[in-house]
């Protein structure tokens, strides 16, 4: 099929411009007409899987307009991978990466397509089944502590970020965004950032963060051995050096609502089985990493901050008619119960 006949419209792509920059700049991919189709709805960067006569592969790009400062950096992508691929942490191999906005609108990464699946809920889960979904959770949170012993300067990544006060950059740049993100805040976003930053932990190791590892940013396929492995970690848009307990602290947000309905993260839920609770994987993550984990609260905290200025800012996009997918307007009703979530994991520190 030629790109020019490929089926409907793709929001931010321009098949015809790919192709011939494919045949003049990247001549390794180049092997005849390409076909697409869109991956994700565009609640982060948008996917697309690509394909010619010979090869599959992913190409990523920005979010339609409304692009917040420092977010959805494919350069960032592209250098990660780069430097983790055939690591202890399985990444997509990375191909190619663009900055020419001509060729379709935004910079792109294009990267290996990685066969497997992805699980978001319950019943995504159940292609793995219910007797595996215990081990297959351990070797997630075992893939989070392997990213956190790798020595950034060991795999040429010593100036991928600036370490030191890490986490009041953190605050100081959401604290940006949300005023970026949305002309009519939800009420205590702001209070919630506060609390945050009358105590800030002492950060304890730099390492690379991914940024938002959860298990949505993961693809699952089975072993030699018919056993469901970590297939690849993807999604680096946001990665740096700085404190891995904010990884944890994400990660423990999003684990504790997996089979919950609605699956709005709230002080007290916890993963429905048979997904292991977020405490016994946050117990082998101190195992493994040897961290203290007695300010966790704080960091689900800040997870929590992070995520109602997220929501807040696809909320936004989709009301200026800037994403790709439908379901976007109902996110309004999850940024409320993340402020008050995070709220109470702080009063756990009093």
């Amino acid at each position: 099929m030629a790109a020019s006949e490929l089926p409907g419209e793709l929001p931010g792509l321009d098949p015809d411009n790919l192709t011939h920059y494919l045949a003049t700049k990247v001549p390794d991919l180049d092997d005849g007409p390409l076909y697409a189709e869109l991956i994700s709805e565009g609640r982060s960067n948008i996917t697309y899987f690509l394909a010619n006569d010979s090869q599959q592969f992913v190409l990523q790009r920005p979010p339609l307009g409304h692009v917040l400062a420092t977010a959805h950096d494919m350069s960032r992508e592209f250098n990660v991978t780069r430097a983790l691929y055939g690591s202890s942490v399985p990444v997509p191999k990375p191909l190619h990466l663009c900055q020419d906005e001509d060729i379709i609108g935004a910079p792109f990464l294009l990267m290996d397509y990685v066969e497997g699946e992805m699980i978001s809920n319950l019943d995504d889960a159940m292609i793995v089944g219910a007797s595996q979904i215990p081990q297959l959770s351990y070797r997630f949170i075992s893939t989070l502590a392997n990213l956190h012993s790798i020595d950034p300067r060991g795999i040429g990544l010593a100036e991928f970020g600036q370490p030191d006060g890490y986490l009041e950059r953190q605050l100081e740049r959401w604290g940006v965004q949300l005023e970026a993100s949305s002309s009519d805040p939800t009420p205590g976003i702001d209070a919630l950032g506060k609390r945050l930053a009358e105590w800030i932990p002492e950060t304890q190791r730099t390492t690379i963060v991914h940024g938002d590892y959860r298990l949505e940013n993961v693809i699952v396929a089975k072993s030699d051995f018919d056993q469901w492995d970590i297939a690849a970690v993807v999604d680096w848009e946001m990665s740096t050096l700085g404190d891995p307990l904010a990884d944890l602290g994400l990660f423990a947000l999003f684990w504790s609502v997996i089979g919950c309905d609605p699956p709005i993260p709230m002080a007290g839920m916890d993963a429905a089985p048979p997904f292991p609770s977020s405490l016994d994987l946050v117990a082998t993550y101190s195992d493994l990493s040897g961290l203290d984990l007695e300010p966790m609260p704080w960091y689900t905290a800040l997870a929590t901050f992070k995520m109602a200025i997220i929501m807040e800012g696809i909320v936004y996009r989709h009301s200026q008619g800037q994403t790709v997918g439908d379901n976007f307007g109902s996110l309004r009703d999850w940024i409320r119960p993340l402020v008050n979530s995070g709220m109470a994991q702080l009063d756990l520190l009093r």
